[in-house]
């Protein structure tokens, strides 16, 4: 059988399955009452030393009984176009089965050569794993990331959950500001996640470039956004957002996000 490969493990999250499960039930946050129940999340794909905690709190915003599949959408950082993925993914703590057949409906090109080496997608999984041992997963990687087309690619994956109906959920790939002083990031991150809140699409893009917000998963988020005020969603919530300096002390950060869309 055709799997994909772990090609960041080792590097971006331990490679070992004692480490990693040991990693993640550390970062993994106590459930309260007042936790979300996400129909969407962004969360960042950076090592997870430095954004794995802000990723396990957006992971925490979906209920741990889900079952279904996640449509994660990643940048793509080689270059690659827009496509997705139909075999199954290796982790350290074992196999994630893909939903080829929402994958099929969704109707972009399939070239799982393209997903072979970004890990923009890849350092999602093991958390999928993890928190939801039973959900599959729809794995998209993002080339353009313009308005035009998160609304086209959006269309397509409403059309496909429609067409299925099946019950996702919608993870979006994406760190924010790279390598800016760390009071700019916090400035200019926050504004543009403002704008999100009320689920503002075309405003958010307005500040991602007004404001030069150098994130590279802007158009996952977007289309995240889009799909899921299709799917009921009203708001966006901020659960925690933080930088690389916090861990590093460096004066230049990357600006991670968790956010939940409910």
């Amino acid at each position: 059988m055709q799997t994909r490969a772990c090609t960041v493990a080792g590097m971006f999250y331990p490679g070992d399955p004692a480490h990693l499960e040991q990693f993640l039930s550390m970062v993994n946050p106590e459930q309260t009452a007042d936790m979300p129940a996400a129909l969407g999340i962004v969360a960042p794909h950076a090592g997870y030393p430095y954004s794995g905690a802000v990723a396990a709190r957006a992971y925490a915003a979906i209920p741990p009984s889900f079952d279904g599949t996640f449509i994660i959408i990643g940048p793509s950082h080689h270059g690659f176009t827009t496509s997705a993925s139909a075999i199954p993914w290796e982790t350290p703590l074992g196999i994630v089965d893909v939903d080829v057949d929402l994958v099929e409906a969704i109707g972009i090109p399939i070239d799982d050569d393209a997903h072979a080496t970004e890990h923009s997608i890849e350092v999602q999984v093991p958390f999928i794993k993890y928190h939801f041992p039973r959900a599959r997963i729809a794995p998209i990687m993002m080339g353009d990331q313009s308005l035009r087309s998160a609304e086209k690619l959006a269309k397509a994956i409403i059309a496909a959950v429609k067409k299925t109906g099946h019950e996702v959920r919608i993870v979006a790939s994406s760190d924010f500001s790279h390598y800016v002083p760390e009071k700019l990031a916090h400035h200019v991150d926050l504004q543009a996640i403002e704008a999100l809140k009320t689920l503002d699409v075309p405003e958010f893009y307005r500040k991602i470039e007004y404001l030069d917000v150098s994130a590279c998963g802007y158009g996952p988020i977007a289309t995240m956004t889009l799909v899921c005020t299709a799917l009921g969603a009203t708001e966006a919530k901020l659960l925690t957002y933080t930088t690389s300096g916090d861990v590093t002390g460096d004066p230049l950060v990357v600006g991670y996000a968790a956010i939940a869309v409910v």
